[in-house]
């Protein structure tokens, strides 16, 4: 029974206190605790079923090249901040405030990305294939504009205050052309 009490009592802690002087000391024992862990998150990492096909796709990543990857144009941020101090233009203020944090505008050659949305889970992407037309629309003395795209399908893509607009929209055009001529050649006929 000795050697019971002497493994319950090295397994406890001692713990004591004095409340005041005149007051008796309080002896409170507690059993002793394991130090707590965090949880451990196990990282799965799957691979493709063949080494060809992993290949494959970086090499396919290699090859797309960034011609721009942005936001939006800081002066619409800044311009609309100024204007932001009329009750009137707060609306719009805030609108420019999530353009600039939370937009971001891809073009490559293979395809024209949108990331937008809080954690930047919202993203559209489509090829220039599908583009149709691309129009400007210039703001604020030509310094950042609009671009919209046309897709053949009829959807309008509006993607705002985007820095360096006109060279964006040339290049779009450029690529439509040539994914369009590509495909045409690609055909075969009699």
């Amino acid at each position: 029974m000795a050697a019971a009490s002497t493994s319950t009592s090295a397994a406890c802690v001692s713990l004591s206190t004095t409340i005041a002087a005149t007051s008796p000391k309080i002896h409170i024992t507690l059993p002793a605790s394991k130090p707590r862990r965090r949880p451990l998150t196990k990282l799965h990492v799957s691979s493709s079923s063949s080494p060809s096909e992993a290949t494959a796709e970086a090499t396919k990543k290699k090859e797309e090249s960034i011609f721009f990857d942005g936001g939006a144009h800081y002066g619409d941020l800044v311009a609309n901040l100024v204007l932001g101090f009329t009750l009137v233009w707060l609306p719009l203020s805030l609108a420019a405030v999530f353009r600039a944090f939370f937009l971001r505008y891809r073009f490559t050659d293979v395809r024209v990305t949108v990331i937008s949305g809080l954690t930047g889970q919202d993203r559209s992407d489509f090829s220039y294939e599908v583009v149709k037309d691309v129009q400007v629309v210039p703001r604020f003395i030509g310094e950042w504009g609009d671009v919209i795209i046309t897709l053949k399908d009829g959807t309008k893509v509006d993607l705002r205050s985007v820095p360096k607009f006109r060279e964006i929209a040339k290049y779009c055009l450029d690529m439509a052309g040539k994914q369009t001529a590509s495909s045409s050649s690609s055909s075969k006929g009699f």
